[in-house]
């Protein structure tokens, strides 16, 4: 009876926390966008009222996340993990999709723009728990990441490349997988990455930006340097909420992949203590529960998927903002302007809660 109250206990601890983090990722969307709005609609609600209509359809996937048959999941996970690879193709064909500062990343439905790499990652994560709970074989594990993986590099989309790399890698390592039959592949990976960094000038001043802020100041180090400024404005306790200075057109993507030196900005250094300690935990309750489901199930997989993404697409974000990697346009979980993303995690977060209750 003990050990069941204690389940009970994690699972509305997760639920909690999960609705603390919506809420607060509406209010600073609100926060970082009022200015961009108004000077683009006239009003400063028009990005707010967007990303709560996500967060409705968002809360709808994670009932019918929460409701959905596991076993029907995974015998579905193939021709899921392949639909979503055929989205990802979308984003080429001319007339449907949408190419936003030299990137083709996103498609148009019904005036909204939809970034199917989010959805992929939802695939990847249930594809990838139901192969690995079988076997780990490293050449056909390799094979169905590959795929994607040169289908991000055409796009170019680098950082969700590196997210699905840092997932997937994750759950083999979960499954049993050896890390000396990898070593050899991380080494070739990170080679091409290189090449592919030193082929493409845009690659390659974002590169240079990074190591020296100063080299091209109003151009491709335009936006570290305002985050930089926003971080130290911030100071220990923040300039107060709906203070920012940098969000009035000096950020580019204040509300989205930016959104983190506003709110650095407004709460300061103890405020984004919090925020860093609520993520921890989240991850931390969602690490717990795959530890105490069955060894290398699909259920454990799973869950193991979801807190492999928060964590490494929130540090990946976290580290981009104060300048320890470049600059990659990676989301902030549950916090960045963006539908997609948002849909997306909230309908895994429903399979992963209805797994912490039922353990």
């Amino acid at each position: 009876m003990p050990k069941k109250q204690k389940q009970l206990s994690k699972s509305t601890q997760i639920l909690f926390l999960l609705f603390v983090l919506c809420l607060l990722g509406l209010f600073f969307v609100f926060e970082a966008s009022v200015v961009e709005s108004y000077a683009n609609f006239g009003h400063q609600y028009h990005y707010f009222f967007r990303q709560l209509q996500w967060f409705g359809l968002g809360f709808l996937m994670f009932i019918f996340g929460l409701f959905l048959p596991i076993k029907f999941l995974e015998k579905m996970s193939p021709y899921i993990f392949i639909g979503s690879i055929i989205l990802l193709l979308v984003v080429f064909v001319p007339s449907i999709g949408l190419e936003i500062n030299g990137a083709k990343r996103w498609f148009s439905v019904f005036g909204f723009s939809i970034q199917p790499i989010e959805f992929f990652k939802v695939s990847l994560v249930i594809f990838f728990a139901s192969w690995l709970s079988k076997h780990q074989r490293l050449l056909p594990f390799l094979v169905s990441l590959g795929i994607p993986v040169i289908i991000l590099l055409l796009q170019p989309d680098f950082g969700s490349m590196l997210i699905i790399l840092f997932i997937a890698t994750g759950m083999f390592f979960v499954a049993g997988g050896s890390l000396q039959k990898l070593l050899p592949m991380i080494g070739i990976a990170i080679l091409l990455l290189t090449v592919a960094v030193f082929a493409s000038p845009y690659r390659l001043r974002r590169v240079k930006s990074f190591i020296d802020p100063n080299s091209d100041p109003l151009g491709a180090s335009f936006q570290i340097r305002q985050i930089t400024l926003a971080l130290g404005s911030g100071g220990i306790f923040g300039r107060g909420l709906g203070n920012s200075q940098q969000k009035y057109a000096f950020i580019p993507e204040a509300s989205s992949d930016s959104i983190f030196a506003i709110i650095a900005e407004e709460v300061g250094f103890i405020g984004s203590l919090i925020l860093f300690a609520l993520f921890a935990y989240y991850i931390f309750l969602f690490y717990e529960t795959s530890m105490q489901l069955k060894m290398n199930s699909f259920e454990q997989l799973l869950v193991a998927g979801l807190w492999l993404w928060v964590a490494g697409q929130t540090l990946l974000n976290l580290a981009a903002i104060v300048a320890l990697v470049p600059l990659t346009g990676l989301t902030l979980p549950f916090f960045s302007q963006g539908g997609s993303s948002l849909v997306s995690l909230l309908f895994l977060n429903g399979i992963g809660y209805k797994l912490a209750r039922n353990t």
